[in-house]
């Protein structure tokens, strides 16, 4: 989404808008065209005055660039409210897996090879006996190990599990969700309910969803 300053909005935060750096860029470069055709300088002033009061009265009669017409003619402008209405109609809970499946912290390294051996996934969240979330525990925490057959018995779960570097709470906001994710750099974050464990949540996910609905709203 874009504001007065020339800077776009995306879910990951502002970026530069081209069409208004451009637009200064074309402007400046005008002036200084203009003043070398002509011979002299002496009309820089003049000139650079003209070109306010048309710019002035244009932006009174169309408050979009051409840039942006012709995008919203394409149907490829993302304006501020398609933005907002894009990450207030997204309901972030929907993309929850929960589908993972879990694992104790008693559990043994020959349990986690037997759920590996069923599961398409690489996370594994470690649970207690409330489902209440200890850890977690990726197939890169294990890769190394996995096969030595003589640490199946007598590696725990709890030696190999990490604790992941935030969490979720189900009622967070979506702006909170993005944020988090932002801060953390993580592509996968647990979610909890109280402290229970409900399932993971994926920022690509997130951000797919989020790239349809734009394309939805590009469409109506």
């Amino acid at each position: 989404m874009s504001n007065a300053t020339g800077i776009r909005r995306g879910p990951a935060g502002p970026v530069p808008d081209p069409s208004a750096r451009f637009q200064k860029i074309v402007s400046i470069f005008a002036f200084f065209l203009i003043a070398e055709i002509t011979g002299g300088y002496k009309l820089l002033i003049p000139l650079i005055i003209t070109s306010t009061v048309a710019y002035i009265t244009t932006r009174s009669f169309e408050k979009h660039s051409i840039y942006h017409v012709q995008l919203a003619e394409r149907g490829e402008l993302v304006t501020h409210d398609k933005d907002k209405a894009a990450l207030a109609r997204m309901d972030w809970r929907k993309e929850i897996e929960k589908d993972l499946l879990k694992i104790k912290s008693d559990d043994t390294l020959g349990d986690l090879v037997k759920l590996i051996a069923r599961s398409k996934r690489n996370i594994f969240p470690v649970v207690d006996g409330y489902n209440i979330l200890d850890g977690v525990v990726s197939l890169d925490d294990v890769r190394e190990i996995m096969f030595q057959h003589e640490l199946y018995d007598i590696t725990r779960i709890r030696d190999v599990m990490t604790i992941p570097p935030s969490y979720i709470d189900i009622r967070e906001s979506i702006d909170t969700v993005m944020e988090t994710f932002r801060k953390t750099g993580a592509w996968n974050l647990p979610v909890l309910d109280n402290g229970y464990y409900v399932g993971f949540i994926s920022k690509s996910r997130i951000y797919s969803t989020y790239r349809d609905l734009l394309i939805e709203f590009s469409q109506e």
